[in-house]
C-alpha cells in the first residue's frame, strides 16, 4: 500500500542571463532555468515545446491541497473536471460529464460520464472516479483543503453504473455546474493513506497535458496527452521555467529562452511594445488584491491560533486602517494605470456580481476615529493600544513581487500618517502562505483569482473555512467568522434564482467592507507577452478581453500552435518549427448537448482568479 508520495529528482542547468530594463544599466543575475536548446529529461530533440515563464513557487502537486496560481494551472491541465468554462464567455460546458440533468426539486443531479475518456496510464475513466474524488472530499478534511466548500450540503455521491454519477444534496445548490474540482483516478488514489503528501511522478491524469517532472524553484515539465478525449494538443510538451524575478523572465522572453509569460510590470509591458518579435495581451482583471488584517485568528473550534497583534481585534482600528489606504495611488503609481480601483470583493471582470461602491480614502477621518477610540499618540507620533503598547504592526509580503514591494512603501507612510508604525517583511511565497493560513501575521498582502461563479472566493471568509488547530485542513483568507456573513453565504448558495442570488452576494460584500478584516487594493489587469515569431495567436478566455495563462480552464495552453504569427513571420518551436492549426471547439446546445467542430483555430488575441481560485 502506498503510504506517502515522493517527488523525483532531476538534473537542472544554471545559466547566466542578462537583466536589463529600458534606460537601466545591464546587471548580471544568476537564474535557474533549463538551458536554451537543451532537451530536458524525457524530452526528445525536435519536439514542439512551449516554454512558459513563472516566478511563483509551486506550493504542491497534490490536487487536493494546492491553492496557488501555478498549482491551479497544473491541476487544470492534468485533471479534467466534470464541467469546465467555455473559452469564449465562461458558460459551463461539458468536461468529463458530457451531459447532466436535475430533479424538479433541484436536490438530485445526474451526470453522464463520457465514454472513451482514458487516464494517462491507459485505464478508462468511469463514474467511479468522480464518485471516489467527491466522497473523499466529503469525508476527509485534508482532501477538502482546497475545494471543500463545493461539497458542503451534499448528502451522497454514487456511481450506479460506469457512465452515471448521481449527487444528492440536502438543499438546492447554485454551484452544481461550477464545481472547480479536479477529478482524480480512483485506482491510484484509493491506495493513498497520506493525503497531505506529494504524488509520485509522472502524474496520472485525464487532461490535455500530464506533469512528468518537477524540480522546486527550477522547472515543471508536462507532456501532451496524445489520448486526450478532445484531441491531442498541437505541441508535444509544455515546460514551466522558474525565474527569481520578472526582470530576468522578460530578458529570457526577449532572448527566446521562453515563449510566453504573464505578470509583467507596467514598465516592462510598455518597453516591449516596440519589439517586433513579441505580442502583448491584457484585459479586464478578475483578480482581487488585498491587505489582510488579522482580527484574531482562530481555528474551526474557536480556539485562538497564530501570533497576530491583539489590538487588531478592535473593528474601529481595522476600519481606520482601511480608510488610510489609497487604492487610486496604487492603481496609478504601482500598476501604471493597468488596473481598476478597489470596490467590491468580487472583481469587476465579473460585473454581474461586482459591488461597485468604491473604497474610501480618508486619513483625516481615520485619525478622528482613532482619537475617539482612545488610541493616543505617543511622543514619537506612534499611537498606543488599550494596554499602553505602541501600535507597531508587521506587514508580510511576497519577496520579488512588484505589488507587494512597491505598495508597502506607500502603506508604511499612509499608516504613519494615522499614528501606526509598520514594518514590511518580504519573504518567500510559501512562507506567506504558511503564515497567513496559520494566523501568524498582523497585516499581509494576499489575493485571489475569482471564478465566474463567486461561491469559492465567498466561502474563504466563512467560519467553516478556518483551519484546524494546527493551521491546516482549510484555506482561510482573513479569518472572518461572522454570523451575518455566514447566513448570507448559506442563502446565496441555495438560491437558484439568479437575480436574487446577485443581490445576496452584493450584501455579503457590504458586510465584508463593514467588518474590515481586509483592505482591497484594486484589481490589476494581467499583462502578458508571447513570441509571435514562433506561435500563432493563443485562445484567450474570455475571447473578448481575456487572458492566455491562468485561465478558468486550459484553453490557452491547449491552443498553442507553432505556425505563422500575426505579423507574418514564420513561427518555430525553437527546435523544428512547423505544426498544424486545427483543433476542436466546444459548444453547448439545449442544456448539455456537445457540438464538436473540427477546423482551423483562429483565436482572438485580446484579453483573470488566472486560474482561477488561487492564492498569491
Amino acid at each position: 500500500m502506498v503510504t506517502s508520495f515522493r517527488i523525483a529528482e532531476e538534473r537542472w542547468y544554471v545559466v547566466l542571463v542578462r537583466r536589463r530594463l529600458a534606460g537601466a544599466a545591464g546587471v548580471i543575475a544568476l537564474v535557474a532555468v533549463i538551458a536554451p536548446g537543451v532537451a530536458g529529461a524525457g524530452q526528445a530533440q525536435g519536439e514542439k515545446v512551449l516554454r512558459a515563464g513563472i516566478t511563483q513557487d509551486l506550493d504542491s502537486l497534490n490536487p487536493f491541497i494546492t491553492i496557488t496560481r501555478v498549482g491551479t494551472d497544473l491541476t487544470r491541465l492534468t485533471y479534467e473536471y466534470l464541467t469546465t468554462y467555455d473559452p469564449k464567455d465562461y458558460r459551463p460546458v461539458p468536461g468529463l460529464a458530457e451531459s447532466w440533468s436535475t430533479s424538479d426539486d433541484k436536490l438530485t443531479w445526474t451526470f453522464k460520464i463520457r465514454s472513451g475518456a482514458k487516464w494517462s496510464d491507459g485505464q478508462p475513466v468511469t463514474a467511479a472516479d468522480p464518485a471516489f474524488t467527491l466522497t473523499k472530499m466529503m469525508t476527509d478534511p485534508v482532501a477538502a483543503t482546497a475545494n471543500g466548500s463545493f461539497v458542503q450540503g451534499w448528502e451522497s455521491v454514487t456511481a450506479p453504473d460506469p457512465q452515471t454519477l448521481v449527487i444528492k444534496t440536502t438543499q438546492p445548490r447554485s454551484t452544481m455546474l461550477a464545481l472547480d474540482i479536479p477529478i482524480v483516478p480512483k485506482h491510484v488514489w484509493e491506495k493513498v493513506t497520506d493525503f497531505k503528501a506529494e504524488p509520485p511522478l509522472p502524474l496520472v491524469g485525464s487532461g490535455p497535458f500530464i506533469v512528468q517532472d518537477y524540480k522546486a524553484s527550477q522547472f515543471i515539465k508536462l507532456k501532451a496527452n496524445k489520448d486526450y478525449w478532445r484531441g491531442a494538443p498541437k505541441i508535444d510538451a509544455l515546460d514551466f521555467v522558474y525565474y527569481k524575478n520578472v526582470d530576468a523572465e522578460v530578458q529570457a522572453l526577449k532572448n527566446g529562452d521562453i515563449d510566453l509569460m504573464s505578470r509583467l510590470v507596467p514598465a516592462q509591458y510598455d518597453a516591449l511594445k516596440n519589439d517586433p518579435n513579441v505580442k502583448l495581451n491584457t484585459g479586464a482583471g478578475r483578480r482581487l488584491n488585498e491587505i489582510l488584517i488579522n482580527p484574531g485568528a482562530a481555528a474551526k473550534d474557536g480556539s485562538p491560533i497564530g501570533d497576530g497583534n491583539p489590538a487588531l481585534k478592535d473593528i474601529q482600528l481595522r476600519k481606520a486602517i482601511a480608510l488610510a489606504v489609497d487604492s487610486k495611488t496604487i492603481v496609478d503609481k504601482v500598476w501604471g494605470g493597468y488596473a481598476v480601483e478597489a470596490a467590491g470583493y468580487i472583481p469587476p471582470g465579473f460585473s454581474e456580481f461586482h459591488w461597485p461602491q468604491k473604497q474610501k480614502f480618508d486619513p483625516a477621518a481615520a485619525n478622528q476615529m482613532l482619537d475617539a477610540a482612545g488610541y493616543a499618540k505617543g511622543p514619537d507620533g506612534v499611537r498606543v493600544d488599550k494596554t499602553g503598547k505602541p501600535l507597531r504592526l508587521r506587514l508580510l509580503g511576497h519577496a520579488g513581487t512588484n505589488l507587494d514591494e512597491q505598495s508597502s512603501k506607500y502603506i508604511v507612510n499612509w499608516l504613519k500618517d494615522i499614528g501606526i508604525a509598520v514594518e514590511p517583511q518580504m519573504v518567500s511565497d510559501q512562507k506567506v502562505n504558511d503564515a497567513t493560513t496559520g494566523g501568524n501575521f498582523d497585516l499581509a498582502f494576499s489575493g485571489w483569482s475569482a471564478n465566474p461563479d463567486p461561491d469559492y472566493v465567498l466561502s474563504l471568509q466563512t467560519c467553516g473555512n478556518r483551519p484546524n488547530a494546527d493551521g491546516k485542513g482549510a484555506t482561510p483568507d482573513s479569518f472572518l467568522c461572522d454570523p451575518e456573513y455566514d447566513a448570507l453565504y448559506a442563502q446565496q448558495v441555495a438560491e437558484t434564482d439568479r437575480a436574487k442570488r446577485v443581490e445576496i452576494v452584493k450584501k455579503m460584500q457590504q458586510v465584508l467592507a463593514d467588518r474590515a478584516t481586509l483592505v482591497l487594493l484594486g484589481y490589476d489587469n494581467p499583462l502578458e507577452a508571447y513570441r509571435a515569431d514562433r506561435w500563432a495567436p493563443f485562445q484567450t478566455q474570455p475571447a473578448d478581453g481575456g487572458v492566455i495563462m491562468n485561465q478558468q480552464g486550459y484553453w490557452g495552453y491547449y491552443s498553442a500552435t507553432p505556425g505563422k504569427s500575426t505579423n507574418g513571420a514564420a513561427a518555430s518551436t525553437g527546435e523544428d518549427g512547423g505544426g498544424g492549426n486545427t483543433g476542436l471547439v466546444l459548444g453547448l446546445v439545449g442544456g448539455g448537448v456537445v457540438v464538436l467542430i473540427a477546423g482551423a483555430l483562429v483565436f482572438a488575441r485580446l484579453r483573470r482568479r488566472g486560474s482561477a481560485d488561487e492564492r498569491e
